[in-house]
């Protein structure tokens, strides 16, 4: 019998529920009254990084990389036809993506939810790979991958990543390379699914003005239940020390970018570790802070300057980017003021401002039917729940911020990737 938890946001008075299917998946559906427009993302927690594993503690198998892109790829396609096709028949918008730890497949719609609900689990369930479609596959994956080899803002972040980490897999593209997925074949392409696209490693994630017992009545329909099994991901030590401090290519771009990443200790990222770093590079990134306007006043950076808590398994980092005239000059100037401020402690006055904007922006992400999935499978693979996320950064203190600014962001620590224009 499937357990259905109801879980109610004192705050808000949203509620959302969680259901631990009878097929081994969670399943969280997020009730938004009146709202025409409904999201579903069906994910597995298995990227880009997952490419040396051990099923049950059986022995350790090592894949070609892009192999769970290239996985994402060919599930779309379905022994009985295509599921963009199957969904062009719903009037469903679809798409799909892997990153570094997960691979989902996603949905919106106004009508017939429940039909696109069915073809989205339908086709997840139904691996179908042939030597044939395999091998064609292959050409359209590395048309892909040079695509982004001419793509600045993707070289720029790679280049980055090949510098700061010196064994982890998170250096290597997301899609792989065009050898290493010459080496895949359908049994890979098997073995990996049926290790990772096991329902007890997956979720389901779903808002709009639903009702659970609807829900539950299509997943009673159309999962499969699963054996579960321990799936145990492997990776070479990796020193704390970045392994070169900059980087540079040149592109045929207008205007230079830069990435510049602060890489920490790798460790099992906290609910609450997630709401200061957040408070923190709003502190840092936002149109108001003090640090963004000392950039701008100096032409250093635009509106494209952002900041990302990059973490995942086996690895952790703050990364800082914008288009930038001066490249480094700007970085200069970044680790500066972080330097100060880590010396200095975050006024309270900063904290306040930044607290409250990043609680308003998460209760106005509450408005948003993908963004609520989204965060909702976001914060299940990272062990967190939303609610009580909106209450950790309702309840931060300066302290807490100001402990955690003294335990990241070692500006010794750093490594430096910039896109400059062609010379010619």
């Amino acid at each position: 019998m499937s357990n259905i938890k109801e879980i109610k946001s004192a705050r808000t008075g949203d509620v959302y529920y969680k259901i631990e299917h009878d097929s081994g998946l969670t399943i969280y559906l997020y009730k938004k009254p009146e709202y025409n427009s409904k999201y579903a993302i069906f994910g597995t927690r298995y990227g880009s990084v997952n490419n040396a594993f051990s099923l049950d503690g059986g022995e350790v198998r090592r894949v070609p990389d892009g192999i769970a892109h290239y996985l994402e790829h060919k599930m779309f396609e379905c022994e009985d036809g295509d599921a963009f096709l199957k969904y062009a028949k719903t009037g469903a918008n679809a798409n799909a993506y892997t990153s570094f730890d997960k691979t989902c497949y996603l949905f919106s719609c106004t009508d017939k939810f429940a039909e696109s609900l069915e073809i989205l689990l339908d086709f997840v369930q139904r691996p179908y790979f042939t030597k044939e479609t395999v091998a064609k596959e292959q050409g359209i994956i590395g048309q892909e991958i040079r695509m982004y080899d001419d793509s600045p803002e993707w070289c720029v972040m790679f280049n980055m990543l090949g510098k700061m980490y010196r064994n982890h897999p998170v250096q290597i593209d997301i899609a792989g390379t065009v050898e290493s997925i010459a080496e895949i074949t359908p049994e890979l392409l098997y073995d990996c699914y049926y290790t990772f696209y096991n329902l007890n490693n997956m979720v389901l994630c779903i808002a709009g003005d639903l009702e659970p017992d609807d829900i539950l009545g299509i997943c009673d329909k159309m999962l499969k239940p699963c054996e579960k099994h321990t799936i145990e991901s492997y990776f070479e030590d990796e020193p704390y020390e970045v392994e070169e401090h900059y980087v540079e290519q040149r592109f045929p771009v207008s205007m230079p970018i830069f990435n510049l990443g602060f890489k920490e200790k790798a460790h099992k990222t906290t609910q609450k570790e997630m709401a200061e770093v957040e408070i923190i590079l709003n502190i840092l990134t936002s149109r108001a802070s003090e640090l963004y306007r000392k950039l701008d006043d100096a032409k250093l950076i635009n509106q494209s300057f952002d900041s990302e808590y990059f973490y995942g398994q086996g690895y952790n980092s703050v990364l800082f980017s914008s288009e930038s005239r001066a490249p480094k000059e700007a970085a200069r100037m970044i680790l500066d003021y972080i330097r100060e401020l880590k010396e200095n402690g975050v006024r309270g006055e900063d904290f306040e401002i930044a607290k409250r904007e990043v609680y308003g922006d998460t209760i106005s992400s509450l408005n948003s039917v993908d963004g609520i999935a989204n965060t909702l499978a976001e914060l299940h693979f990272n062990n967190a729940e939303l609610f009580s996320m909106i209450e950790d950064i309702a309840d931060c203190t300066l302290e807490d911020v100001n402990n955690r600014l003294r335990n990241m962001l070692d500006v010794e620590n750093t490594t430096l990737s910039v896109v400059l224009p062609s010379e010619e």
